[in-house]
Order: C-alpha cells, then structure tokens, then sequence
C-alpha cells in the first residue's frame, strides 16, 4: 500500500501497536523521488531493510541522509532550509503538537548534522526546542499513598519536606526536598516514586541537571561524553555532533581533485551491526563511497594489547586506556589515578598512527558506536593520526544518502586482526586480551588479577576502591558504555545477539595470536 510520509510516522506507530507475529506487515512509503520499503517486526523496525531499535534513530538518519545527499550534489547552500519541510510536508504533525514546531526541531537537528555551536566544545548538546515534554521528575507521592498514621516518611525526611493534606495523604514540598529517597524507602505501600528524566537517570557521571527553564543542561566540568544521555533520551531533544561533512569533503577531493587517499578505520563492534548484510558486504560499500582502502581497528587493539600487557607487568597496576569516557571519568573524578592510566594510545589512535606512517599526507576517518571517540579525536595526542570520527548510525546515512545498496554488493575480504584484537569490542575483551598478551611476552611472574567494569557505575565501584588502596585486583579494564563498545550510543542496534555477533566475528580471525597479528601487519 502507498502512504504519504506525513503519516509515516502515526502509520509506525500502529502497525508497532498491532504486530504481535513475525513477519506480520510490509508496506511501501512513498516520499517525493524516493520509496521506501517498510517491514514491520516484534520489537523492531525495519526500514529499507535497515534495522533501529527506535523512530528517534530514523529521525536522525533521515536528516542526515539529506544533508549528506545535497553535499555531495554540491546543492547543500541552496536548498539546506527545505530539509525541514522535505522530512514533514503537509500539515498534519507526526510527532509534535504542530508542523511548525517539528520543522523548527528539525532545522536543530540540520544544524548538528553541520556540526553544531562551535562555541560549545562539547561534542553532545541539547536542543532546547525539543526538551519540552518530559515532567519536571524527583520524587512523587502516588495514588498508592493510603493516608497512614504512622507518616513514618515525615519521620524519614531530615528538611522537613513532607507535609499532610486534609486525607492524611503525604505531599512533597519540591523547595525543601533533597532527593535523598529516605521517605521512599521507608514507605510500606511504596507509594513513593522516583521519576527522574530518562538523561539523568542515564548519565551515571551525574552531569545532566534541569536549568530554570526545565531543559536539560549538561555540566561540561562532569560530562564524559559517553552519550548515554543521546541514546536514553526519547524525544530525540540530546544529539551529538556530526562531522560527516568533513568526511564527504574528503571524499570529493579525493574522487574530483586527486586529493589525498581517504582510509576508513572500522570498530570490531560493526559485526553486530548491519545485520541485512553481511560484513563482506559492508566493507566493500565503504569503499563504493569513495574511500580507498578499510582497516580493522582489531588490529590497533592486537597492538594495544601487545604493549599493555607488557607495561601492567612492568608497573604492576593498570587502568584501560581503550575508552576515552572512562579516561575522562578518571581524570575527573579520580585524578589521583590519571598516573595509572596505561600510557598507550586508544586501538584507534595506534591503527591511525599506523596508517599515517605507512601511507604519509593520507587522511583517516574511524568509523565506530562512539560519541566520546569524536572528542578524543580532538586531543592533541590523537588528533595528528585520526582525522575525522563518525558512527555507525552517520554510516549507514552515507550508504543512503548516495544511493548505495549494501546487500546487493560482492563480498570483500578484510581478516587483519587476531581473535583478541576483535573482541575489544565486548566487555571483558581486553582483559583476556591482555591476559593473552602476558602469555605471549612469556611473563610468568606476575599473576593477572583482572575487573571488567561494565558500564560507568560499575567503573565508578572499582574505582573508588583503586583511590583508597584497597583494590583487590590490579587491571581495571573500564567500559563506559554497558556491555562494552556494543552498547555505544552510535550503534544501530543494541541487543544481546550483539554479543554474540561479536564472538562469532573474533573466531573467524584468521590470526589465532595477537603477536602473529602485529607481525603480520609489520611485514
């Protein structure tokens, strides 16, 4: 059936309501010039054979697929201000309570795929416009409150915060209240929520805060861009920065003018991503958009792994170095470790330096599920070898802004890295990584005594204890995403089968050992 695009979005959320088998619905979207092949799942959605867990996801890619499409037609100036109204025509509003406020979000957005404020360093931002429909949150009394005598939540709240209506139901004054959640936890009904907003509630670094405005405002001094708060947030109100204008900048020049080579660095987490094609596949599409060769970012971590197993032997005590938000969780809030941060580079640094000294003037683009690695690009220690970062979900916006069909591609090969280098991409990978690494430098005198901490709340835990001395392990390896790289907030998709996909990914390396893979690449 054909349906105009300005009921996309309702007609999503129906058959989303009604799908209850698997397949159930299929059906065409017509948009002017494009079609659109829509399969409907439980608990998923597939668009253009394209998969993302949510409709803010879609949201993103179809602006970034137009600014990408008009770049590269040379015709982004010109028509840039009708990208709005191109994703909404019409006047019947989809997702807000008019066109107009969904153009002006829209244009927001247009505006972080050009990549954002540059007065704000930060790489993540709120769109004010788009922050408006989320309650003020904090603790609540409920409907469940029964009006009891024994007001044991009154005796609880050390400010006096909990006052009685006429029924003897509790209320809470919002002026005195601290959020502490004493009076919630000594409730016998449990009458008493916490409804925190889904960023604060989802930055474990505590720096999301609501403003006078009741917008969510992001302290630069805690945020560890980890991009929780993007992924967590439904209303789409939080983005990070794209910089894929750069990227087709590149491209061009390398394509138009004999430019210098584009290389692409790709995360090991791309196994669990794609899932309507196959890897082979997506390689060889990478190329089809101009660049001229793809690399494992597996193999940075093979050599990452090479070095830092050898320096935890020597020092006796290492943090990971692998994910720049947990090395920003440490320098901020337990700077007397930043001295036990391993002084390797990142897997994408060490690949891209790699790159850079095998193939001199190139440039190197890594392509991950990663906001933090947009920042890390940006330090002084990263930014020589790593050009440009974009994630998965600006990807797939480069294979459908030129009109690529992934699926329909000849496979290509590209087995560099050994099975440890391609399971940094889970928690837990690069501490057996580095186990293995010990096992190759044939160091038998120290014993490993690894932590793998998913997620910043797990981090925070091993770190609070390494900052006293009573840390009982002494590798840390930090994730700050949970499950690892693919739990990123730039992932398509997040799921257990990732997991999976990922140790599928890292048996079929062709390298068995980290040192075969290095000396492999050396040769």
């Amino acid at each position: 059936m054909g349906v105009r695009f300005d009921k996309a979005y309702l007609l999503c959320q129906l058959c989303a309501f009604l799908v209850q088998t698997e397949p159930l619905l299929s059906f065409r979207l017509l948009y002017p010039g494009e079609t659109y092949q829509l399969t409907f799942r439980k608990d998923s959605i597939f668009m253009n054979n394209i998969k993302f867990d949510t409709k803010v996801q879609y949201l993103k890619h179809s602006v970034l697929k137009e600014v990408i499409r008009l770049a590269f037609k040379d015709k982004l100036l010109e028509e840039i201000h009708d990208i709005p109204k191109r994703i909404v025509p019409g006047k019947v509003p989809t997702m807000r309570c008019c066109v107009f406020k969904e153009r002006a979000i829209l244009g927001e957005r247009v505006h972080m795929a050009l990549g954002g404020t540059a007065t704000n360093e930060n790489i993540i931002e709120v769109l004010d416009i788009a922050c408006d429909e989320c309650p003020v949150g904090g603790y609540e009394v409920t409907n469940a409150c029964r009006g009891c005598i024994a007001h044991r939540c009154e005796q609880a709240c050390r400010r006096g915060a909990i006052t009685f209506d006429e029924n003897q139901k509790a209320r809470i004054d919002k002026d005195k209240c601290v959020e502490c959640g004493m009076c919630a936890k000594v409730c016998p009904y449990n009458a008493i929520m916490n409804f925190k907003r889904p960023c604060e509630r989802a930055c474990k670094a505590k720096a999301i805060s609501m403003n006078e405005e009741k917008v969510a405002s992001i302290d630069e001094t805690k945020c560890v861009r980890c991009g929780a708060c993007v992924y967590q947030c439904p209303f789409g109100a939080i983005v990070d920065k794209s910089f894929i204008l750069n990227v087709v900048d590149m491209l061009r020049r390398a394509k138009e003018q004999d430019g210098p080579k584009v290389y692409a660095v790709i995360a090991p987490s791309i196994a669990s991503q794609f899932s309507y094609a196959k890897l082979g596949q997506v390689i060889h599409a990478i190329k089809e958009c101009g660049f001229h060769d793809v690399w494992e970012a597996a193999l940075g971590a093979d050599m990452v792994a090479f070095n830092e197993s050898k320096e935890l032997a020597e020092k006796g005590f290492l943090l990971s170095s692998c994910c720049p938000a947990f090395v920003s969780f440490v320098e901020k809030n337990f700077p007397k470790l930043t001295d036990k941060v391993s002084h390797s580079l990142s897997p994408m640094a060490t690949i891209a330096k790699f790159i850079k000294e095998k193939n001199p003037g190139c440039k190197v683009v890594f392509i991950g599920p990663c906001t933090a690695k947009k920042m890390e690009t940006k330090l002084d220690t990263v930014s020589p070898y790593v050009d440009v970062t974009i994630t998965f979900e600006e990807l797939q916006a480069l294979f459908d802004g030129l009109d690529i069909d992934v699926a329909s591609l000849e496979e290509e090969t590209l087995d560099t890295a050994s099975y440890f280098g391609r399971i940094f991409a889970r928690c837990g990978g690069l501490a057996d990584a580095v186990k293995e690494g010990l096992k190759e430098h044939g160091v038998t005198n120290f014993e490993l005594k690894a932590v793998s901490c998913s997620g910043l709340d797990e981090c925070r835990k091993a770190l609070l204890l390494a900052n006293c001395g009573k840390s009982p392990y002494n590798f840390i390896e930090g994730m700050a995403c949970v499950g690892g790289c693919i739990g990123g907030p730039g992932c398509l998709t997040h799921g257990e089968k990732d997991l999976r996909e990922i140790d599928k990914y890292g048996k079929e390396a062709a390298e068995k050992t980290i040192t075969g893979a290095v000396q492999a690449a050396h040769e």
